[in-house]
């Protein structure tokens, strides 16, 4: 599973809005990599 698709996931369940420390803690990513996929999601608009 790619990194957006855990967040997208992560942000699915728990059904309130998240801010990257609580994405890193509920996925296991780096947070680096949370923020180059958030990235990735606003720029696809996904989020």
């Amino acid at each position: 599973m790619e990194n957006t698709e855990k967040i997208l996931e992560a942000m699915k369940n728990a059904g309130e809005p998240l801010n990257n420390g609580k994405i890193v803690e509920l996925t296991g990513l780096e947070k680096k990599d949370v923020e180059k996929a958030m990235k990735q999601l606003k720029a696809e608009e996904k989020i």
